[in-house]
């Protein structure tokens, strides 16, 4: 391969919190009498990248109770990911081993503090060269510009980066820059379309085995 970076997003592919995110939305929604099922939640967050705004439009919210409603969400996703063991089976060892060879980052929709939260335990952060959160950039997946934004961070030109994604709309933003996007679906994303994926694995196990000539 002659790949020098890999980018991998975080949510799903990481860490095990796309359920408690979900969990957090579902529970802030039905609070205020929407309901949000897992259908709703993987074609709002998952597969277009829209989130939950509309339903809240609908429902009469301006953009203040909008916000007021999403800082709620925060909080109990905050909540949720503190108390939770989140690290993906495998995660950190496969992590060490790239980064002896590769330039890795995170391209992450996380905004900054629930991000923080999540890998105060897991230890992954040391090994990455970069991370950027949903605050250190404007258009988030399925829009290229975080990829485009990471490329430009370590310099590299798209053909010598690989991105690790879960999610369509983190393909699609992968592909939209021009990069090679290998796909590790999870329970939740696992009926969504990945036709334009350079492959589609089981596990963080097998990027390795293919990445270091190692058995997975």
């Amino acid at each position: 391969m002659s790949f020098e970076a890999i980018l991998f997003d975080n949510d799903g592919v990481l860490v095990d919190t796309e359920e408690l995110y979900f969990a957090a939305n579902r529970e802030t929604l039905g609070a205020i009498g929407i309901s949000l099922g897992e259908d709703d939640y993987i074609e709002l967050f998952l597969r277009t990248g829209q989130g939950a705004w509309q339903l809240l439009e609908a429902q009469g919210y301006d953009s203040a109770g909008i916000a007021a409603w999403r800082a709620g969400r925060n909080r109990r996703y905050e909540e949720l990911v503190t108390t939770a063991e989140v690290t993906i089976a495998g995660a950190h060892a496969v992590v060490v081993a790239l980064a002896r060879r590769y330039r890795l980052a995170i391209v992450t929709s996380s905004e900054p503090e629930p991000f923080a939260r999540t890998h105060r335990r897991t230890g992954l952060l040391p090994h990455f060269e970069l991370v950027l959160t949903r605050d250190q950039y404007r258009q988030s997946k399925p829009d290229p510009e975080p990829y485009r934004q990471a490329m430009w961070r370590l310099g590299l030109t798209p053909e010598r980066c690989l991105v690790i994604e879960d999610s369509e709309r983190g393909l699609r933003a992968a592909k939209a820059a021009g990069l090679t996007c290998w796909v590790i679906p999870s329970r939740l994303t696992a009926g969504l379309s990945f036709d334009g994926a350079d492959a589609v694995l089981a596990n963080l196990s097998e990027v390795a085995s293919r990445l270091l000539d190692t058995p997975s």
